[in-house]
Protein backbone atom coordinates (compact mmCIF):
# COMPACT_ATOMS: atom_id res chain seq x y z
CA UNK A 1 0.00 0.00 0.00
CA UNK A 2 2.80 2.40 1.17
CA UNK A 3 4.45 2.05 -2.91
CA UNK A 4 0.59 2.81 -4.09
CA UNK A 5 0.58 5.81 -1.85
CA UNK A 6 3.93 6.90 -3.06
CA UNK A 7 2.97 7.08 -6.67
CA UNK A 8 -0.26 9.26 -5.56
CA UNK A 9 2.11 11.29 -4.38
CA UNK A 10 4.26 11.36 -7.26
CA UNK A 11 1.63 11.73 -9.64
CA UNK A 12 0.18 14.90 -7.52
CA UNK A 13 3.49 16.57 -7.77
CA UNK A 14 3.22 16.58 -11.28
CA UNK A 15 -0.23 18.54 -11.31
CA UNK A 16 1.05 20.78 -8.69
CA UNK A 17 3.86 21.83 -10.31
CA UNK A 18 1.61 21.70 -13.59
CA UNK A 19 -1.16 24.02 -11.81
CA UNK A 20 1.93 26.35 -10.61
CA UNK A 21 2.80 27.51 -14.01
CA UNK A 22 -0.74 28.10 -14.96
CA UNK A 23 -0.94 30.38 -11.81
CA UNK A 24 1.17 32.95 -13.21
CA UNK A 25 2.77 33.69 -9.38
CA UNK A 26 -0.02 32.80 -8.00
CA UNK A 27 -2.28 36.07 -9.68
CA UNK A 28 -4.51 33.52 -10.92
CA UNK A 29 -7.00 32.20 -8.29
CA UNK A 30 -8.16 29.03 -10.07
CA UNK A 31 -4.54 27.38 -10.98
CA UNK A 32 -3.70 29.01 -7.33
CA UNK A 33 -5.78 26.95 -5.81
CA UNK A 34 -5.45 23.68 -7.48
CA UNK A 35 -1.53 24.36 -6.79
CA UNK A 36 -2.27 24.34 -3.00
CA UNK A 37 -4.72 21.81 -3.34
CA UNK A 38 -2.24 19.15 -4.75
CA UNK A 39 0.42 20.15 -3.06
CA UNK A 40 -1.87 19.07 0.39
CA UNK A 41 -2.88 15.78 -1.44
CA UNK A 42 0.61 14.78 -2.60
CA UNK A 43 2.33 15.45 1.48
CA UNK A 44 -0.45 13.60 2.57
CA UNK A 45 0.21 10.50 0.76
CA UNK A 46 4.36 10.81 0.90
CA UNK A 47 3.93 11.20 4.72
CA UNK A 48 1.27 7.96 4.50
CA UNK A 49 4.10 6.28 2.61
CA UNK A 50 7.48 6.61 4.64
CA UNK A 51 5.72 5.40 7.88
CA UNK A 52 6.44 2.07 6.14
CA UNK A 53 8.78 3.04 3.63
CA UNK A 54 13.06 4.77 3.88
CA UNK A 55 12.29 8.18 4.11
CA UNK A 56 15.39 8.79 1.61
CA UNK A 57 14.13 6.35 -1.10
CA UNK A 58 10.29 8.17 -0.73
CA UNK A 59 11.16 11.41 -0.91
CA UNK A 60 13.39 10.37 -4.26
CA UNK A 61 11.15 8.17 -5.83
CA UNK A 62 8.41 11.21 -4.97
CA UNK A 63 11.00 13.61 -6.64
CA UNK A 64 11.49 11.43 -9.14
CA UNK A 65 7.97 10.99 -10.47
CA UNK A 66 7.60 14.64 -9.98
CA UNK A 67 10.54 15.31 -12.06
CA UNK A 68 9.33 12.78 -14.66
CA UNK A 69 5.79 14.04 -14.90
CA UNK A 70 6.44 17.55 -15.10
CA UNK A 71 9.70 17.15 -18.25
CA UNK A 72 6.78 15.10 -19.71
CA UNK A 73 4.54 17.49 -19.51
CA UNK A 74 6.58 20.53 -20.48
CA UNK A 75 7.13 18.75 -23.72
CA UNK A 76 3.71 17.80 -24.72
CA UNK A 77 1.68 20.89 -23.25
CA UNK A 78 4.35 24.06 -23.11
CA UNK A 79 6.84 23.28 -26.11
CA UNK A 80 9.63 22.68 -24.48
CA UNK A 81 12.38 21.08 -26.38
CA UNK A 82 12.06 17.38 -27.02
CA UNK A 83 15.94 16.33 -27.62
CA UNK A 84 18.09 13.29 -27.42
CA UNK A 85 20.25 14.34 -24.47
CA UNK A 86 16.80 15.28 -22.45
CA UNK A 87 15.79 11.72 -23.21
CA UNK A 88 18.32 9.66 -21.95
CA UNK A 89 18.70 12.01 -18.95
CA UNK A 90 15.08 11.10 -18.41
CA UNK A 91 15.51 7.67 -18.74
CA UNK A 92 18.35 7.91 -16.27
CA UNK A 93 16.17 9.50 -13.03
CA UNK A 94 13.53 6.47 -14.56
CA UNK A 95 16.10 4.16 -14.15
CA UNK A 96 17.10 5.13 -10.64
CA UNK A 97 13.61 5.44 -9.19
CA UNK A 98 13.04 1.36 -10.46
CA UNK A 99 16.60 1.11 -8.66
CA UNK A 100 15.14 2.86 -5.78
CA UNK A 101 12.14 0.49 -6.04
CA UNK A 102 14.00 -2.75 -6.11
CA UNK A 103 16.37 -1.86 -3.22
CA UNK A 104 14.33 -0.80 -0.46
Amino acid sequence: MAWVQLIIAGLFEVVWATSLKYSEGFTRIMPSIITFAGMLVSFYFLSQATKSLPLGTAYAIWTGIGAVGSVILGMAIFGEPVTLVRIIFLLCIITGIMGLKFTA
